[in-house]
């Protein structure tokens, strides 16, 4: 059995990457930081690095989704600087316009920045932060002026005023007759089948925080599956198989 067998292929990529930052820190005998993972991602890392004695693995922020790893020797005591990120609260006119999550997500991208350079953004009422790599954080400092209409700059904040989101999931059992995904979305939302196909094929799904154009994808337990205007789910677990050999599973969708 190769290691590959634990995850899906479409992941073999990523298993790759983690194999050569753990090589590096054997090798090397140096901490070696990874760019912002998600959960998905985290737990990749956290299953192949183990409980290894010879590269130990953090994560930071803490209380974030999106985070970048740190693979350091036994010897190393990691700092916060270590991990390099850094925290913005952006500044904008709130008494006169709203500014949404969608819109500063799209306004970074178009600053020609990897997914993987910044981490969650977050918001409570009408503050929003902002988390960076410290290595493109300046650059965005620079040149983020404008999200849709409103004029905003960045100021940099402390870890301790970071915005804390809880997540409120609604559980619910369903019964399906398979575990690919277009018949575990279309459980999920109650819409049937043919609409779950529809969205799949335009790329309106992800799968674990990518993009999937595969409906007969089979959907495992703590699977996030997200299709764009009905929010995020998951797959809590698998209950098994019914008298007529149907799967009956648990169910998450976020509030």
């Amino acid at each position: 059995m190769t290691i590959y067998q634990h995850f899906r292929q479409d992941e073999k990529e990523f298993v790759d990457n983690v194999l050569q930052w753990r090589g590096q820190v054997e090798n090397q005998y140096a901490p070696r930081r990874t760019d912002f993972l998600d959960p998905r991602q985290q737990y990749i890392v956290q299953s192949i690095i183990g409980h290894s004695q010879d590269v130990l693995l953090s994560f930071s922020p803490e209380h974030a989704e999106r985070k970048r790893a740190l693979l350091y020797p036994s010897y190393f005591e990691p700092e916060e600087e270590d991990f390099g990120i850094r925290l913005f609260e952006i500044e904008y006119p709130d008494k006169f316009v709203t500014i949404e999550h969608r819109q500063v997500l799209g306004s970074i991208m178009s600053l020609g920045l990897k997914r993987e350079k910044f981490g969650d953004i977050l918001s409570d009422d009408n503050k929003v932060q902002l988390i960076l790599a410290e290595e493109i954080s300046e650059y965005v400092r620079m040149e983020l002026i404008q999200i849709g209409k409103a004029k905003v700059s960045l100021r940099e904040v402390p870890y301790t005023e970071l915005i804390k989101t809880r997540e409120e999931w609604q559980e619910k059992v369903a019964t399906v007759s398979s575990l690919r995904l277009d018949v575990v979305l279309a459980a999920i939302y109650n819409i049937s089948r043919q609409k779950a196909l529809t969205y799949i094929r335009g790329k309106l799904v992800k799968l674990n925080w990518k993009i999937t154009e595969n409906p007969s994808m089979e959907v495992e337990a703590g699977d996030v599956i997200s299709a764009r205007g009905f929010g995020r789910s998951k797959l809590i677990s698998i209950e098994g198989r019914t008298k007529r050999e149907k799967w009956r599973i648990s169910l998450g969708v976020l509030k």
